[in-house]
Formats: C-alpha cells, structure tokens, sequence
C-alpha cells in the first residue's frame, strides 16, 4: 500500500512499543518518518530497519521534556523533507512503580518530571509542528491520552491528571486551527503490551485482574494503537476532529 506516499509523518517515542509500531505502520503506506526518541541507539536501528524494505526514516534524538529539542526535531524535519503532514506525539513515561503514592505523599521531582514528558512534551511538540503543517497547507495531530484520561487510579496523581491535560490540550488545537485544515485528536491506549508495562504484566495476580476488567479478554498490542492512529491520520478520517478514540478492548464501556 502506498496511501500515504508524498507525505511526512512524525513519531515521538518511536523506538519501542506504540511508536516504533506506528512508525512501521506509516512507512507501510508510503510516507517518510522522522523518527525521535531518546534511545538514539533504538532509533536509528528501526531507522535502518525501514530504508531496507524502500523506506524513508530519519532519526532524531529528543527529549520531548525540553521545548528546544522539540523544535529542533521539527527543523530537522523541516531540513530534511521540507514538509510534515502528520504528527503523532506519543513519547511517555508512566510515573508508577516505586513512585507510586498519594497526592500528600508524591515527590514532586516525580511530579515534574512526569508532566514535563506526558503533558507539557505534548504542548512542545505541537507548538513547533503546528507552523511547518501550516506552511503545507493542513495536516494531522494524533496526541497519545490513556484510560486514565477518562478514569482515575490512586497513586499515580501526576499520570492521570497529565493524560487529561492531553485532551484538553487536544480540544483546543482542534478549536483554534480546524478552520486551517489541521486536525487534532488522541488516542487512548487500554492496557497494551508494551516495554513500558512490563512490570505491571510481570505480577501474574495484578496481570489476571487487568484482564478481567477488558470485555474482548485480551491485553492490547502495539500495533492495534498503531492501525487507529494512521486511521486518524488518513483522508478515510478528514471529519474526525477533536475526539479521543480508545483503543482498550471495551474497557471505558464498563
């Protein structure tokens, strides 16, 4: 398939899990990608992985926690392809394990450092695509929220209150730039497996429990988020603005 050929796609977190899945899945169809992460090594490994098969893939280290790094990524994009059609702004940590506490309890370096990367990552990297999709003429913005944009979770204060940020952050971009042909809208992983939720999948008793509360009776994959976000991206989704679709196996039906 070559839907998306001509077209430049932008992943974060694009070395493993959701977005390595998602960046395959784009070059799939025939676009290039701009592939950022922090895992330089993973990057440019998945880089070379798709300009074997006749891709085109750039990689671009980046912590998404720092504004300037966002907006280099996009000079990088704008240096290299000139253009940047779809964004997929999906770089995350979770915030759990040994951090988890309540609000009185949490560490606010934790809390920091967690809506540094989930939610204000998202604002910079929206805010440097934004003006390079412009000078193209439109483009797509697909922000990665959670289950947790929608439910709560004790314990992880700072996850939960980022990924709702992230839709309201999505809500607005689509308000302010629908009427300039740029889409906006999320997605909202359930429990998918992942290199980030390994540990929780490590624990069998809280892995049975997981999979009691998810009606089709199977934990996500990467490239089931990954299938939803060229979706969103694509022309079959051009009055798709503004919403977050979960991706969670009927878990937010419950």
């Amino acid at each position: 398939m070559a839907e998306m050929k001509g077209r430049v796609a932008l992943v974060t977190g694009a070395a493993n899990g959701i977005g390595r899945a998602t960046a395959l899945a784009f070059a799939s169809r025939g676009a290039s990608v701009v592939l950022a992460d922090t895992d330089e090594a993973g990057i440019r490994a998945l880089a070379n992985e798709i300009d074997k098969v006749g891709g085109e893939a750039i990689a671009v280290s980046t912590n998404v926690g720092d504004a300037e790094q966002c907006k280099n990524m996009v000079e990088a994009t704008r240096k290299r392809f000139g253009r940047l059609d779809m964004a997929f702004n999906n770089a995350g940590i979770s915030g759990g394990g040994p951090d988890r506490a309540d609000v009185a309890a949490y560490d606010l370096d934790v809390w920091r450092k967690v809506m540094d990367i989930n939610l204000s990552g998202v604002f910079y990297c929206t805010k440097y695509e934004l003006p390079l999709m412009l000078e193209g003429g439109g483009g797509a913005i697909v922000n990665t929220s959670s289950i947790m944009g929608f439910r709560s979770s004790p314990n992880i204060a700072a996850y939960v209150a980022a990924k709702h940020g992230v839709l309201g952050l999505t809500k607005v971009v689509c308000e302010e730039y629908a009427s300039r042909n740029i889409r906006c809208n999320a997605v909202a992983p359930g429990v998918v497996e992942t290199p980030m939720t390994r540990r929780f999948f490590e624990n069998a008793d809280i892995g049975r429990a997981a999979l009691a509360t998810i009606p089709q009776s199977r934990f996500g994959q990467p490239n089931d988020l990954a299938e939803a976000v060229v979706w969103l991206c694509s022309s079959a989704a051009a009055y798709v603005n503004g919403v977050c679709l979960p991706v969670d196996g009927g878990f937010l039906a419950r």
